[in-house]
C-alpha cells in the first residue's frame, strides 16, 4: 500500500463520493432500488422468488446482471491488479459517465433501464478500483471496509502494527460515501432526477483530469 501514489486516497475518494450519490438517487427515486452493492439486492430477489413474484424477480436479476457487465467492461479495458499509467482507467470512467447521462431521462419517466444502466456504471467503478488496488479495496459499499477495519483493531489490540495508509484509504472511502450520499440527497430533494448529473460530471472530471495526466507523463 505504501508504493501507491500519494493521489490514490483522492480518487479513491471521488469515487466513493460517486457511489454514495449514485445509490442514494436509487434508493430516493421511484423504485427505492439501491445500485451500488448487490447483497440486499440478492436478499430481495430470494424474497420474491419464494413469494412467486415473477415481474419483480426478472427486476432484480436485471439489477444483478448489469452490475456485472459493468464490471466486465471494466475487466476487459482495465484487466490488471496493480495501478500503472497507460492503462485506460479513463476510458471506464467515460463509459460510466456515458451511462450515467443516458440513466438521467430514464429516471425521468421512471424506466426502470435507468437502474440498469446506474448498476453497471457502479459495477464498473467497483472493479476498476478491485483492478488498480492491489488489495480489496471497494468504493461501491463498505461492508467489506468495515469488516477490515474491524480486522485492523483487532490486531492492534494484540500488539500487532497497523499498516497506517490502508487505515487512511479505508477510512477516506467510508467517509467519501457518506458525504457523496448525502449531498446526492440534498440534490435530489431540489432537482430531482437532475441529480444524477452531478457524479456523472465528477466522473467525467477524473477521466479527463487522468487522460490529461497520462499524456503529460508520456511526453
Amino acid at each position: 500500500m505504501t508504493k501507491l501514489p500519494k493521489w490514490v486516497e483522492v480518487g479513491a475518494f471521488a469515487l466513493a463520493f460517486i457511489a454514495g450519490s449514485i445509490n442514494v438517487i436509487g434508493m430516493l427515486g421511484f423504485e427505492h432500488q439501491s445500485v451500488s452493492h448487490m447483497s440486499g439486492t440478492a436478499t430481495l430477489l430470494g424474497n420474491e422468488i419464494q413469494q412467486g413474484h415473477f415481474t419483480s424477480s426478472v427486476h432484480l436479476v436485471g439489477i444483478l446482471v448489469c452490475f456485472v457487465l459493468g464490471a466486465m467492461i471494466s475487466g476487459y479495458f482495465v484487466n490488471a491488479r496493480i495501478l500503472k499509467l497507460g492503462r485506460h482507467y479513463d476510458t471506464v470512467l467515460y463509459i460510466e459517465t456515458l451511462a450515467l447521462v443516458i440513466a438521467w431521462p430514464l429516471f425521468e419517466q421512471q424506466n426502470p433501464a435507468g437502474l440498469y444502466l446506474a448498476a453497471a456504471a457502479c459495477g464498473m467503478q467497483n472493479a476498476l478500483v478491485t483492478a488498480y488496488s492491489g488489495a480489496i479495496i471497494r468504493t461501491t459499499h463498505l461492508t467489506g471496509i468495515f469488516t477490515d477495519i474491524g480486522i485492523m483493531l483487532g490486531a492492534k489490540l494484540k500488539g500487532k502494527p497497523i499498516d497506517s495508509r490502508r487505515m487512511v484509504l479505508f477510512l477516506v472511502i467510508v467517509v467519501g460515501f457518506i458525504v457523496g450520499a448525502g449531498i446526492g440527497s440534498t440534490l435530489f430533494n431540489h432537482i430531482q432526477y437532475l441529480s444524477l448529473l452531478f457524479p456523472a460530471l465528477i466522473c467525467l472530471s477524473l477521466a479527463a483530469t487522468y487522460s490529461l495526466y497520462k499524456r503529460r507523463k508520456r511526453k
